[in-house]
């Protein structure tokens, strides 16, 4: 679940690289990036739901923090947190 700063995201377009579009729950399309400690570990295709932690100095991009799987998703849209 997410903490204080942090807000779930779908991926709506991989950039290449370490970089996705993710369109946020607060209504934003927001530039995301993958971590290292992610990048080779987690493949983050399109229509992936995301938790995403936005830049406190500049808004339009966030810090991928998790990537659910599609069971986790399922739960969370059972549980009314995402669409």
């Amino acid at each position: 679940m997410p903490s204080d700063n942090e807000l779930f995201g779908v991926v709506t377009e991989h950039n290449g690289g370490n970089h996705v579009r993710v369109m946020c729950e607060d209504g934003k399309n927001r530039m995301g990036r993958i971590p290292g400690r992610m990048k080779y570990r987690i493949w983050i295709n399109k229509g992936d739901i995301v938790l995403v932690e936005p830049w406190e100095w500049q808004d339009e991009k966030a810090n991928i923090e998790w990537r659910y799987t599609e069971q986790a998703a399922e739960q969370l849209r059972r549980e009314g947190h995402i669409d």
